[in-house]
């Protein structure tokens, strides 16, 4: 062994290695920093290193042949043994760590300019896919072709599609026609800021069906991108607009596609054309609310192809708003038993859905959401989902920066721009939502909810003339605003002290919302109705008006509000049978004002620890406003200022709630009157008496007729 080592060393086959080495580590290096500079094909790279590595063995044989001498390149001589080769110079041993020391210091170099790899994340992308140009003459592509596109498009993760019946009702309103063919698509788009349309066309050919798609710029009519597809036969074409859908993603920059898995179940995992017609179908009539004929073509899909998972999660949808619960029950399992059938985007839609229509479990269907963004970062669905959903789970904040990214897909979407400028009130943020407001009044004069932050503001600056002239301004857009702007004009009346005129505006409207089907905001009045009186100091005439608010509506939020108004009446009996029914209920929402009741109960009664301890669980629950100013006065009641104060000053610097205290966008600020009373109470017992006259003071102006709680306050000031 030892004397094949020294031929080897004689041979100068390690000193041959070393210097191959050290060039192709050089060579390897470099192109890795300068052929993507130049946009060079990946395979060239391939090539070098392959080279460099077949090239290695090969180098070791020259090297044992061969010798390099001053007479050029020769056979190796035999050693012998009585005639040892030299080793070699030194100056050939400097040469070879030289080369080496090069190879390690380009390296090292190379790799600390570059740093760590870092992930270029595309902006999202909104495609507006218009109806395919249909030249076969069969029906059942149409619809069809589009929803197979959709869902294969939306295997990028930056790539939103706008919803084609949205767009379809938009065409309309802008004199564009009733379909959405390529033209009308564009004129949507440019309307709706969407970035990208998709015209389509398929034409027949002996029994093979040819497909091209092209991208289009809606600003200026350029093409960006276009493909072609081929199917043989009928049964070959929603696999085709699968291949079609793939190329296209990579047209526009999706380079995450992996071509094995491109089978059905990644872009449309319907058994037959016919199935997926009747599930666009069925789609289309849901999107328009038209929930029971959905259902009938939804049954149809999944009748033609059992396994078809959106087609029962749609259904089960429909089920779901028409109140046939067990229907729509029976319906999610089997959705959920064919989510292998969903593309990913698919699963993590339809497991979001669930948890927030079926199990209402808020905090799961969160984080079923955040996967799903986390994934698709531009999916404006699931955005705008997590922003509802933070909404009902009171984190307002969050529900703006969902609601700003939702925009940022869409920034001319109306009902996202107006979700986004009511969770900025909720959050208390007025100049941002009455700023986005009248923006979205310039572009939609008729959305009425858009008033609200307007008026909203105004009261919050004791500004009751401007906030008025904005409940007529949103009363002037149409029946549905003028319903909600006369109980806005009543809670200005109110907000104000001018509780006869409130009264007066709210009787005028009562028997009309109920007559046009409107119990809810006609029980909603009777509850200002009473209110009304409350401030006044007429208990019995409160309780009521109260009473009559729940002959017309039962739902929760006048529950609750008529159980406040019964327990200021003296009713703790009527309160209490309010309270168990609330505390029975799965939500903890309803459970917190069930023990916000059961607490007031408490403070009522002298039970004041108790009743501290209950409203405090009640929180735990739920955080909720008027839960905040209960535990506030119980505090009161029982003597400590200091943490009552601390639950009013939370309260006022929430008050963006008390613009719809029950998170239902009608008006109910004048609740944040009685919070400056409470205050100057806290306040004063804790000694500060300068700011708790501004309080008595603020509160006395803004009610001159009132009950004990204003003799309570002009004694104070005394």
């Amino acid at each position: 062994m030892n004397k094949f080592i020294r031929e080897l060393r004689r041979r100068e086959v390690f000193r041959t290695a070393g210097i191959y080495l050290g060039v192709c580590w050089i060579l390897i290096e470099v192109s890795n920093v300068f052929l993507p500079t130049f946009d060079a094909p990946d395979w060239i790279m391939r090539s070098i290193i392959i080279v460099a590595i077949v090239g290695f063995p090969i180098m070791l044989i020259l090297a044992w042949v061969y010798d390099v001498s001053a007479r050029g390149i020769i056979v190796q001589a035999e050693a012998t043994d009585t005639v040892v080769a030299p080793l070699g110079s030194r100056k050939m041993d400097f040469v070879v760590i030289g080369i080496l020391s090069v190879a390690l210091i380009i390296s090292v170099y190379l790799n600390m300019i570059s740093g760590p790899a870092v992930v270029v994340e595309q902006e999202p992308v909104s495609v507006l896919i218009a109806d395919f140009d249909n030249t076969t003459g069969d029906a059942l592509f149409t619809g069809t072709l589009e929803e197979a596109l959709q869902i294969g498009i939306e295997g990028a993760s930056f790539i939103t599609t706008y919803q084609r019946t949205a767009a379809r009702q938009l065409a309309s309103e802008i004199n564009a026609g009733s379909v959405l063919d390529e033209a009308a698509a564009i004129l949507v788009a440019v309307r709706e800021d969407i970035r990208i349309v998709l015209a389509g066309r398929i034409e027949e050919d002996n029994g093979r069906y040819e497909f091209a798609v092209r991208a289009i710029d809606p600003r200026n009519g350029e093409i960006i991108a276009d493909t072609n597809a081929t199917a043989k036969s009928k049964l070959e074409v929603l696999t085709a607009v699968g291949d079609l859908a793939a190329d296209m993603r990579e047209e526009l920059g999706d380079d995450s596609i992996d071509r094995d898995r491109m089978a059905a179940s990644e872009t449309f995992t319907a058994a037959s054309l016919e199935a997926a017609k009747s599930y666009t179908t069925a789609q289309d009539l849901q999107n328009l609310g038209k929930d029971d004929e959905a259902i009938s073509h939804y049954a149809k899909a999944v009748e033609l192809d059992p396994r078809f998972g959106r087609a029962y999660s749609g259904w089960a949808l429909s089920a779901f708003n028409l109140g046939r619960t067990d229907e729509a029950n029976d319906l999610w399992e089997k959705a959920l038993m064919y989510m292998d059938t969903m593309t990913d985007r698919e699963r993590m839609r339809t497991l979001g859905l669930y948890y927030s229509v079926v199990t209402r479990n808020y905090p799961k269907a969160i984080d079923s959401y955040e996967a799903l963004v986390a994934q698709y970062p531009a999916d404006d669905s699931a955005h705008n989902n997590l922003a509802v959903l933070n909404f009902f789970m009171l984190n307002f904040a969050d529900a703006l920066a969902e609601g700003q990214k939702v925009l940022n897909v869409y920034p001319n979407v109306a009902i996202y721009r107006g979700n986004y400028v009511l969770y900025a009130m909720y959050a208390g943020d007025f100049e941002t939502a009455v700023s986005e407001a009248r923006k979205l009044l310039e572009s939609d004069p008729a959305y009425f909810k858009a008033w609200l932050p307007i008026a909203v503001q105004a009261l919050s600056g004791k500004d009751t003339e401007t906030a008025r002239q904005a409940y007529e301004s949103m009363k002037a857009t149409g029946e549905q605003g003028a319903a909600t702007a006369s109980l806005g004009l009543a809670d200005t009346a109110i907000f104000s002290g001018d509780f006869p005129l409130a009264r007066n505006i709210l009787e005028a409207d009562i028997e009309k919302d109920i007559g046009d089907g409107n119990q809810y905001i006609a029980a909603a009045k009777y509850i200002a109705i009473a209110d009304s009186y409350e401030s006044e100091g007429d208990a019995e005439a409160a309780a009521e008006a109260a009473t009559k608010a729940l002959g017309v509506s039962n739902s929760e939020p006048w529950i609750i509000a008529a159980a406040l108004t019964y327990l200021s009446a003296g009713q703790i009996d009527r309160a209490q049978h309010i309270a168990d029914d609330l505390a029975d209920e799965l939500q903890p929402q309803s459970r917190a004002y069930g023990k916000m009741i059961n607490g007031l109960i408490a403070s009522l009664q002298g039970r004041h620890v108790e009743a501290i301890e209950t409203m405090t669980e009640g929180i735990a629950l739920a955080d909720l406003w008027l839960l905040r100013f209960s535990l506030g006065k119980a505090y009161v009641n029982a003597g400590y200022y200091a943490e009552a104060l601390d639950e009013f000053m939370f309260c006022q610097n929430r008050h963006g709630e008390s613009a719809s205290l029950f998170l239902d966008d009608l008006p109910t600020y004048r609740y944040t009157v009685p919070l400056a009373y409470w205050l100057g109470v806290a306040q004063d017992g804790l000694g500060m008496k300068s700011a708790a006259a501004e309080n008595f003071r603020l509160y006395v102006s803004l009610r001159p007729k009132g009950g004990a709680m204003v003799e309570d306050a002009n004694r104070r000031l005394l």
